[in-house]
This record gives C-alpha cells, structure tokens and sequence, in this order.
C-alpha cells in the first residue's frame, strides 16, 4: 500500500509539471498574438501613407505637366493670332471659324477694342465740353445755357392766299406778310420762344440764328419755247418774276419793323405744261432782346407752295 502510493507520486508530480508547463504557454502566446497584430495594423498604415503620398506627387507632376502644356498653347495661340492681325498668316475663313483659339482671341481683340473706342469717345466728350464752356460769356460759365428755338412751318390756309396790304410807307415793310406759320405739329416745335399772328416772340436776351426758306411754284403759261416755225421766243420784260424773301425784326420800342435779311432771285414764268418751282434760303445772326418779334415776306405770297419741309422759319439763341 505504501508502495503503490510513493508509485503515485511522482506521476502526480510529472501531472502538475506538465500543467505548469501548459500555463506559460498559454501566457506567452497572449501578448505574441498583440504583437503581430499591431505590426500588421502598423505596416498598412504604413503603406496607405506611402500610397497617398505617391499618387498625390503623381497627379501634381501630372497636373504641372498639362497647366505648362495649356500655358504654351495659350501663348502660341495668342502670338500666332498676334501674327495673323498684323497680317503675317492668311488661313482660310473656315479655318478661322472652327478654330476655338481663333474665336477667343477674337472676342479678345473686339473688348479691348471696345473698351479703348469707349475710353476715347469719353475723353473726347469732356474735352469738347470743357472747349464750349470755356467759349462761353464769363458771366454764365459752368450754368448751362437754357433752351431757347423754334421752328415754324407754312401751313396750307383755308383762308384766301395774302395779297397785298397797302403800300410801303403805310406798312414799314416790303413784301407780303406769310401768316400761316405751325408752331405744334409735324417737325415745328416752340422752346422758350412763342408765335403769335405769324410773328416770333423772343423770350431772351442774346446773339440768335435766325433762317428762313420759302418755296414757290410758278403757274405755266400755257406756251411754248418754240413757235410754229421753229424760232425761239424772245425773252420780254413780263416773262420775267423777282422772287424775294425778306426777315424783319420789330421792336417794342420802334414803330417800324426793322429788315434784317433779304434774298432775291430772278426766273422767268414756266412754259409748257409743267410749273416752275424755286426756292430763297437765307440765314444770319443778329442780337434780340426780349418782346422783339421776328416775321417774313415775299413778294409773290400767292405763288407760295406752303409744305412745312419746304416752306419754314426759325431761330435759337447761340450766345
């Protein structure tokens, strides 16, 4: 019995060796096991990194690479553009019109065209501002001026045409006086200025242009230039018609009407079936001052072709 158990024990004692032995085992594969686990997490971190950094300076060279390939293009395409405006290529137009290099240097030169002409056209206008203002009476520089015009035009009447209106001396002018003057309607307007009985009214005080032009239509006679046996008919003093226009000035403080203007021509009386159509223009300046009143005659009132574009009067203030 005692036997058998001393036999035992060193069975036993081998079991709990071998048990000791498992345990360490087992408490060195635990922290192995961590080890190599952080190394794998390590090495792929690692290499994430590695490959990020390799495709990023990968895409920056590649990047670099097409902005100084698209830098040269755009130089090359602006200098040869630059060329063909001065002349030194001639590509044909369809070319030109396919071309996307061609089209944007194009749009190119047209602003900086645009942009310079509106520069330009901007200067120039303040130059010729300051040129008038500068030309002006010490006394109204840098005030603008105020309106002052107007342009009348004839107006056929329902009345009977003018005639006469007694002699010269009873009148204080020559002619017949045209009445039929539209101040409102069609190309007439009134600005600071207005037409009483055929008459301008001055407003203001100042230098004024004045025109005038009227237009005649002479009734034929009903012969011919040549008579029956060919000769030609001599010219007679009644073949003949003065046209003339006059413009006169009246003033508040003078009784008779002062001429200002006058314009003459000499035709003869149409022949054939065909009337005769002339014209008298005349323009010039004189001083006004305020209340004056400015009104035309002409000789043959009722020759007079009263159309507002052919027949008309006016007068603004210049200075």
């Amino acid at each position: 019995m005692q036997q058998s158990l001393i036999g035992l024990a060193p069975s036993a004692r081998s079991v709990s060796v071998l048990s000791g032995t498992s345990a360490e085992r087992g408490d060195m594969a635990v922290p192995v096991s961590v080890q190599t686990l952080g190394l794998v997490v390590l090495a792929a971190v690692l290499l994430q990194t590695v490959a990020v950094a390799v495709s990023f300076m990968y895409f920056n060279k590649v990047l670099s690479t097409m902005q100084e390939s698209f830098s040269r293009s755009s130089v090359s395409c602006l200098i040869n553009n630059a060329n063909l405006h001065l002349g030194f290529e001639d590509p044909p137009p369809e070319d030109k019109k396919n071309d996307p290099c061609w089209q944007v240097t194009h749009q190119l030169h047209y602003l900086i065209e645009k942009t310079m002409a509106d520069k330009f056209q901007k200067d120039i206008s303040t130059a010729v501002r300051k040129k008038l203002i500068g030309g002006l009476s010490p006394g109204i520089r840098g005030v603008p001026l105020p309106k002052v015009a107007a342009h009348v035009i004839g107006v056929v009447s329902s009345t009977d045409p003018p005639t006469a209106e007694g002699s010269h001396s009873s009148r204080g002018y020559l002619g017949e006086r045209i009445r039929s003057w539209e101040g409102q309607k069609g190309l007439s307007f009134l600005q600071n200025m207005e037409l009483k009985g055929g008459e301008l009214l001055v407003s203001k005080a100042g230098l004024y242009y004045i025109y005038a032009q009227t237009y005649f239509r002479l009734p034929s006679t009903g012969e011919t230039d040549v008579d029956a046996k060919g000769e030609m008919w001599e010219t007679k003093e009644e073949d003949e018609a003065q046209l003339v226009q006059y413009i006169y000035k009246k003033m508040s403080s003078y009784t008779v009407p002062i001429l200002l203007m006058k314009s003459s021509r000499s035709v003869c009386w149409p022949r054939g079936q065909e009337p005769g159509l002339f014209s008298l223009h005349q323009a010039g300046t004189t001083f006004l001052q305020p209340a004056d009143r400015l009104f035309i005659t002409v000789s043959n009132a009722s020759t007079m072709e009263m159309d507002g574009r052919a027949s008309y009067f006016g007068a603004f203030l210049v200075g």
